[in-house]
């Protein structure tokens, strides 16, 4: 399991998530991505689903989605 933190890339982590998935993760591995989910102050979580449409769209299997505190939200995904 590894654990990959993309906080520091506010609303543009999708790419850098599919990046590491491709390239730092081993198939039938499991990481988890931690990013933010609050844009301007404001909690935005269009980021949740469309990390999750995004997962989806590239084959692999999200086990759990979850808030991690007021800010911040994490997926557990499974690389195909």
């Amino acid at each position: 399991m590894v654990r990959y933190d993309l906080r520091h890339l506010h609303e543009d982590f999708y790419d850098r998530m599919v990046e590491l998935l491709d390239k730092n993760v081993k198939s039938g591995e499991v990481a988890i991505f931690l990013f933010e989910v609050v844009t301007n102050g404001k909690s935005n979580f269009d980021a949740v689903q469309k990390s999750a449409d995004v997962i989806k769209e590239q084959g692999h299997e999200l086990l759990n989605s979850l808030k991690f505190n007021e800010v911040d939200w994490t997926i557990v995904v499974r690389k195909k």
